[in-house]
């Protein structure tokens, strides 16, 4: 019978699988170094792009709010052009009101009424005079609550015995005086009116 030595075989062939199996463990740790370095690059350029991203964004909210501040401010300019142009109007409309005031009140009077005293605050105007009787006050506060588009709330404030026994009395009274916009399309008219006559 014959005997073969396999033991240097064995060995040689545990020897090749060991290697192989450093190779494969190389491989595979020189693969895993090389994913990582390649997710590491994928990452870092993402983050570059995403930073690029946000610098394009901060630059335009820095010029919308450049803009707002813009609007902003010509929103202000035109709140105080209106505040301008309201005054203007204003004084446009105040121009002929004691003229009317005066016309309206040389009109409206009724015979046996003499005025003393006419003064206007604003549009409030407080009138004081003499009539022959109470009944031509009364008169006067009639003829002023509907006659005229200038006036309105007329409001007898007293009315004084002048001397005893005598037909004539003192008034006072008090109205509000309205501007061409607020008296309402004769007054309008009115106000046309008298800037073509003045």
């Amino acid at each position: 019978m014959i005997l073969i030595n396999l033991l240097p075989h064995r060995a040689l062939a545990r020897k090749r699988r060991r290697q192989a199996f450093r190779l494969a463990l190389a491989g595979a740790a020189l693969g895993g170094l090389l994913a990582c370095a390649g997710m590491d690059l994928a990452y870092r350029q993402q983050i570059e792009a995403q930073q690029a991203r946000n610098a394009r964004l901060a630059s335009e909210i820095e010029a919308l709010n450049a803009r707002i501040a813009d609007i902003a401010r010509i929103a202000q300019e035109i709140a105080a052009l209106r505040v301008r142009q309201k005054a203007v109007e204003d004084l446009q409309a105040d121009r002929n009101l004691p003229v009317q005031l005066l016309n309206q009140l040389a009109l409206q009077l009724p015979e046996g009424i003499y005025l003393e005293s006419v003064k206007q605050a604003g549009p409030t105007v407080q009138i004081r005079g003499v009539a022959q009787s109470s009944e031509r006050v009364s008169q006067l506060l009639h003829r002023l609550a509907g006659g005229t588009p200038w006036l309105s709330r007329p409001e007898l404030v007293e009315v004084v015995e002048v001397e005893k026994g005598a037909a004539r009395a003192g008034f006072s009274l008090r109205l509000q005086l309205l501007r061409s916009g607020e008296s309402g399309p004769h007054g309008d008219a009115a106000l046309r009116k008298a800037d073509a006559h003045g």
